[in-house]
């Protein structure tokens, strides 16, 4: 098992959010993924962003506001949100006091021979958080 601490992690900024990326951790070709946490400070917004990946994202503290498909939706912590590949997005922290910090996931999507690809907008989902673990 490994074990990677957002904390320690080197990050850089991106606009006003501070992105800390898996690279750093030497995983490549390891994983179908790439990953990364990312930091919204608050009463703040993230650059406008349009990329080829696929992207999943998990609120691990306050509460996003995504911009994307012509909508906003406000995704709580403990619940993710998925955007399809070329989606424009913008994150939103609308906190006054609290950073928005997020997990995301993210990968070019499949195609051809039956193989799955995210065409549907942003939704919001809600994710069990596992509260104990079983010895």
């Amino acid at each position: 098992m490994r074990h990677f601490v957002s904390d320690s992690a080197e990050s850089y900024a991106v606009g006003v959010v501070d992105v800390a990326r898996w690279e750093q951790y030497g995983l490549d070709g390891t994983l179908p993924f790439q990953a990364m946490w990312y930091t919204v400070p608050p009463n703040s917004s993230s650059p406008r962003d349009c990329h080829p990946e696929v992207e999943l994202s998990v609120v691990i503290g306050g509460t996003a506001s995504v911009e994307a498909s012509g909508a906003i939706t406000e995704v709580a912590s403990g619940s993710c949100f998925l955007l399809s590949s070329e989606e424009a997005h913008v994150i939103h922290n609308r906190d006054q006091e609290v950073p928005l910090f997020i997990f995301t996931t993210y990968w070019m999507p499949l195609g051809g021979d039956g193989a799955a690809v995210v065409s549907e907008p942003a939704v919001a989902a809600e994710v069990a958080v596992p509260t104990e673990v079983a010895q």
